[in-house]
């Protein structure tokens, strides 16, 4: 895990020193630009080289992507949407819906939108994989929402790093129809049929294995945890679906490396997304929300999102 972060931090270091390369040559091309000005008094005596131009294009194209990723791309929330078929179904088919890293702030944000998404596509489950408040101001808002949320079959949450850390009232989502599950396992039925969904809090990884050995093997499972941190620790254990976040996707991603920084131990393994794992379906949400401040208030090529699951006899 260490070589992880080492690895992200050198990846941070060197965008953040290619930022301060473009915009500290901009700044001294700007102030060349004036000093000929103010020596000639004539804009007409500045000659444009291709490295100027280049030089230019790079810091507006640059300032273009943070009003981009402050503005829009934030509040931009895709709906993926994954059927599973399996044979653990005869004839029911079970739809889940998950949302992940909420981190509800002192300004709206996702919270009426994503309410308003998931009410379009009727679930027959809720989940939650943790983070849900950056500031106390915001409960009532994260309240209303998570209240506001219909399931026939279940809401269920597990508690993420903020949760765990204490900086919040542990009881965050009494009276909004949500359960926790933090050593967990509940049976949802439909008709003759069921499927497990398993539930284990942040604070406690160590304890997924007595979790799960007793959860059987002939049902579907579905397994909750806030990072992806034990997807290869549980292989052989029954799980069918892993859903987790904690990552954002990075929150900030660039094209073709992806994301500079995930918080997980695998790095950019398991970044965002879905993944096949022996057998196994992780994915990987990247969230509704931001971090919260000092982190930037930015999204850039990792959009908010909501995760959908039609698991349907195969």
């Amino acid at each position: 895990m260490i070589a992880m972060l080492l690895r992200e931090e050198i990846s941070l270091l060197l965008f953040g020193l290619a930022l301060l390369a473009i915009y500290g040559l901009e700044f001294i091309l700007l102030i060349s630009y004036i000093v000929v000005w103010i020596r000639r008094g004539s804009w007409k005596n500045i000659r444009l080289t291709k490295f100027d131009i280049t030089l230019h294009v790079l810091a507006v194209a640059g300032m273009l992507c943070v009003l981009y990723g402050y503005f829009i791309e934030p509040y931009r929330i895709e709906v993926n949407e994954i059927t599973i078929h399996t044979a653990k179904l005869r004839q029911a088919g079970f739809r889940i819906v998950q949302i992940s890293d909420l981190h509800c702030d002192t300004r709206p944000h996702n919270e009426e939108r994503a309410v308003q998404i998931i009410s379009q596509l009727k679930p027959d489950i809720v989940v939650v994989t943790g983070d849900y408040l950056n500031s106390e101001r915001a409960r009532p808002r994260l309240e209303a929402m998570l209240r506001r949320l219909e399931a026939p079959l279940g809401k269920f949450a597990i508690r993420g790093s903020f949760e765990v850390r204490g900086r919040f009232d542990p009881d965050i989502i009494e009276g909004t129809g949500f359960r926790w599950l933090e050593h967990d396992t509940v049976a949802v039925s439909k008709g003759d049929e069921a499927i497990n969904i398993s539930g284990l809090s942040l604070d406690q990884p160590q304890a997924y294995r007595a979790l799960l050995q007793g959860a059987g093997m002939d049902r579907f499972h579905v397994f909750l945890f806030h990072t992806p941190d034990l997807i290869e620790d549980i292989r052989g254990l029954g799980v069918d679906l892993y859903l987790c976040g904690h990552t954002h996707g990075g929150q900030v991603a660039l094209p073709v490396y992806g994301a500079l920084v995930t918080l997980s131990k695998f790095g950019k393994r398991y970044e965002s997304g879905r993944y096949d794992v022996e057998g196994m379906l992780l994915y990987v949400n990247r969230g509704l929300g931001l971090e919260p401040r000092p982190a930037p208030q930015v999204r850039f090529c990792s959009r908010p999102e909501i995760a959908l699951f039609d698991i349907v006899p195969e």
